[in-house]
Parts: structure tokens; sequence; C-alpha cells
């Protein structure tokens, strides 16, 4: 082999001494540092109980502990690690911590942890078969597999025709899905139509569906949100549904997509999914059934019953990431119709034609979802489905519910508090109840039903006052709602390190707070 011109050699020496002076994936440091990320984390969970649940930081804090910009040398993982625990663990709220009650949990799990740094360490980019056949194939088999544990009607299943796949969260499917439908009616009415379309929920069901609907381009005035009641246990009524399209149609307009709930956020309301899916369907419509929270505990055949009627719809998702040991994210997403969603979302540059798509034989999921580029999720669902098995996922759940029932005894048993909803699954509204505020109003000079919306607006601030006392406290953290204009207290069983001792715990706190606040406005004070 001829010399090397001068000027080569030079460029040569300069590249040879960069990779010597950085190798970003030293094979040694990546074992040592490794190690210590998760000496650091198994620290985290041994502590975490000890941690305010619900960060007390002020808005700020961080820019006050930080430089304020990036340094210029490289610094040991240990003086970061150190800056980790002194400054960001003090920001978090702890969503793994046992007395986290708020919200919906997003669960994590060792074999979720271990799936994270496989995807993570691959760093493949499968948004077609071609770029990692293994990411695709994977996806394919375990959204079967969920399919089948869930007891999905097998057209939704891959080996039925139809097919799953793995977004990031119920937005995104509840977006792509949008557009699969927009576009089936767009084609046959033009593409002008697209300010007569029109979208149902309920007014439970959860705001996400607003925002893709308004992403998609429907006209906000078009979304519609129908009002629920106690008498229907805040589920939608088909008989309102039914009247609301028709005076749409009768309007001019064009029923489009109709978003059902199993597990609504709020309250975890079941919509009737099947009746509900015959009235969509005499008008053509697309329905989805979001049942994000709730539909991990249809792997336990007891819950299966809230699924009935799913086989009427067109599409289904729910989150693993929220009860099934799985960290964020991993909404899975279920359509009998793939073609609906790949005839909306396809796209085909030259740089991305190959023989196997040509082929016609395998799946491109960069057209099942927004974006291209997709991370290789169903390596953590993979993990956590075979290192758990159905049966013990089963167990956990179950395990939750039980504890929620717990928790619903006790304020059962004190009869200052009153269960607002019935418990579908791991979800306790609860409330101090009216009576036990005594003398409110007396002396006021009020219509009695002034004297009702009066009284109500009084415990509902008592109410309030009682969350804010309580997240406060920072032992435990609970959050709220609002239905049928009742203020209530959402008590959510699902943190992955919670056990009965951290239920009872918190009832305690619970008590304790309302103990002062009820003496306070004078009020009884008797359990």
């Amino acid at each position: 082999m001829g010399s090397l011109p001068k000027d080569c050699e030079h460029l040569l020496k300069n590249m040879v001494g960069d990779e010597i002076a950085m190798n970003p994936l030293d094979l040694g440091e990546f074992r040592r540092q490794e190690q210590m990320v998760v000496d650091f984390l198994v620290n985290y969970y041994k502590n975490v109980e000890k941690y305010p649940v619900l960060s007390q930081v002020e808005p700020g804090y961080l820019s006050k502990c930080l430089p304020s910009s990036a340094p210029e040398d490289e610094e040991p993982l240990e003086a970061i690690l150190d800056d980790v625990h002194r400054y960001i663990v003090p920001g978090l709220t702890h969503w793994q911590s046992p007395t986290f009650f708020a919200y919906f949990q997003t669960n994590t799990s060792t074999a979720a942890i271990l799936g994270e740094m496989l995807c993570a360490g691959f760093s493949v980019a499968g948004f077609n078969w071609v770029s990692s056949p293994a990411a695709t194939e994977l996806e394919s088999l375990v959204m079967d597999w969920l399919g089948k544990m869930l007891d999905l009607p097998r057209p939704f299943l891959f080996s039925g025709n139809g097919g799953g796949v793995i977004e990031g969260n119920t937005t995104e499917a509840m977006i792509c899905t949008l557009i699969a439908a927009r576009e089936r009616v767009l084609r046959r009415s033009g593409h002008d139509s697209i300010t007569k379309l029109v979208v149902y929920g309920s007014d439970q069901t959860h705001c996400s569906f607003q925002k893709a609907a308004r992403v998609v381009g429907i006209d906000p005035r078009n979304i519609r949100a129908l009002k629920t009641t106690q008498s229907t246990l805040f589920g939608l009524s088909p008989d309102l549904l039914r009247k609301a399209i028709r005076l749409d149609i009768d309007g001019g307009l064009i029923p489009l997509y109709l978003c059902t709930t199993v597990g609504t956020t709020s309250v975890t309301a079941v919509d009737p999914l099947e009746p509900l899916c015959k009235v969509a369907s005499e008008f053509g419509m697309w329905v989805h059934v979001d049942a994000a929270y709730a539909g991990s505990s249809c792997i336990c055949p007891e819950y299966r019953k809230f699924l009935n009627g799913v086989e009427f719809a067109d599409s289904f998702s729910f989150n693993a990431h929220k009860w099934l040991l799985t960290s964020l994210d991993c909404c899975c997403l279920w359509v009998k119709d793939p073609n609906a969603l790949v005839k909306s979302l396809s796209t085909d540059p030259e740089y991305l034609k190959n023989e196997a798509t040509e082929s016609k034989q395998v799946v491109d999921y960069k057209d099942w979802q927004l974006s291209l580029s997709r991370r290789f999720r169903a390596l953590k669902l993979w993990l956590v489905l075979r290192i758990y098995g159905v049966r013990n996922l089963r167990s956990h759940i179950r395990n939750d519910c039980r504890l929620a029932k717990l928790f619903e005894e006790l304020v059962v048993k004190d009869g200052r508090f009153e269960v607002v909803f019935p418990r579908n699954f791991a979800l306790v509204c609860f409330r101090i109840r009216p009576s036990a505020v005594t003398g409110m109003a007396n002396g006021q000079a009020m219509e009695d039903e002034d004297r009702e919306a009066w009284k109500l607006n009084e415990v509902n601030k008592l109410n309030a006052r009682l969350l804010h006392a309580i997240n406060a406290s920072g032992r435990v953290f609970i959050t709220h709602t609002e239905v049928g204009g009742i203020y209530v207290l959402r008590f959510a069983v699902g943190a992955i390190l919670v056990r009965e001792r951290h239920v009872i715990m918190a009832w305690t706190v619970v008590q304790e707070h309302a103990n002062s606040l009820l003496s306070m406005s004078g009020s009884n004070t008797h359990a």
C-alpha cells in the first residue's frame, strides 16, 4: 500500500487523537458507571418512603442550585449523582412512593427497568421492518399475547387480520384513530367537508380527546361532551347520544367518531359499550374504546365484564404504563382495520423503499403512528410479561383492588365521611359528608334551594381545605375531582411498594386533618 499524502497523514493523526480522547461507549466505564446508577436507584427505593411524597420546592428552585451553562470539560459521574441526590430528588414528586395515591399511578418494576436498559442499549429506530426486524416482529407478537390476555375479540389480533401497536400515550392513540376515521369519511364526502365533521364523548371523557380532535382539524364547536348524571353512574347515555347525532345531522353536520371510556379519570365510570356502539353503527361512525387506566384490570376474568361490547368497536387502547408494571411510555392500541391507519398515515419516500415493504408481507409501524422513528418499547413489555407471568400480574391488580376496598371500608366506618361513587377498580371517591357539618346556614334568610346550594358550596370548600392540608403534610398525596357539582377526594391505590400499613396510615392522616378542620368549624367531630 502506498504512502498517504502529507496533508492526509495530518488529518488522520488528528482523527485518531480525537478517538482516543473521546470514547462515548467505553465498555469498562459502562460497567462501572452502570453499577453506580443501579446502586443509586436501589438506595432511592429503599428510602423513597422517607421523602415528602409531594415535592415541597418553590418554582424556579433549580436554577438557583445549578450552573447557568453546560460544563466545558467532563465531570465524574460521582459528582453528578451527588447533585441528583441533593437537587433533583427534592424536586421530584415521588410517583413510586407507597403513599402516592394521586391521579392514576404510572408503574415501573424491575422487569420494566431492565427492558428500558436493553431498549436504550440497542438504541434502534424501528420505523419499518427492515430497520430492525426483531423490533417489529416482537411488538406484533407481544400485542397478540396481550390481546389474548384481555380476551379481545379475534378481529383485533394480527391472527384475525387486525393488529396492535405500542403508542406513546392515549392522545397519540386517539389522534391516529381520529385521522383514520376522518380520512375514511372525507374520501367519500370530499376534504371540504372537514368543517362539518362531529365527534362525540361524554363530559367524563378524558381531556386528551378534545386535544386530539383539535389536532386533527375538528372544529372545536363540533366536539360534543354529552352530559352524564348520577342516574347513569356517569356513563354516557345511548339515548342522549342518538338525540345529539340526529340533531347534528338535521343541522347538516357529519357524525364521525365516538370515544367511549372504560374507567373514567374522575370516578372510573364505565360507558355501556354495546348499546353505544350500536347507536354509532347506525350512522357509520368510528368507535374507539379508551380504557387507559382500567384496561389492565381486564386481564382478570372478574373484571373482563367491563369490556363487554368491545367486539362492536373499531379500536381499543389502554396504558400498560398505568397499572401493568410497565414504565412510561407504553400505550397499547388495537384496530380491526390496520389498513385504515396505513392509508391515512403512510409515507413512502425513495430512501425508505425496500424489498420487504414492497412484498406486503411485513408490518411497517411508521405507518401506524404519528412520528417516523420509534423506540423498541416492546422489549420492556415482553420482559414484564415473561418475568412475572399472567398469574402474578393478575395477583398484583387484585391486591391493589383489595387495598382500595380496605380504604373504602375505613371511610364507611366513619360516619362523617361518605363514598361518593361506587368503587369499580382501585379508586375510592370520598368526601366529608354534608351532615357532618352542623349549623350551616343557620340564621341565614334564604330560600330552600339557595340554602342547599350555599351548603353544597361550603361543604366543597371544606373538602378542598382537607385535601390541601393532607398534601401539605408531605406524608400522603391524593388528588380531587368535581362531578355533578360535588367536590370529591380521589384515593387511587396502585403504587408498586404500597402495603396495607400505608393505606391505614393514609386514612389516619385524613382523619387527623378532618378532626382539626371540623373542630375549627364547630361541626360534629364524632366518628
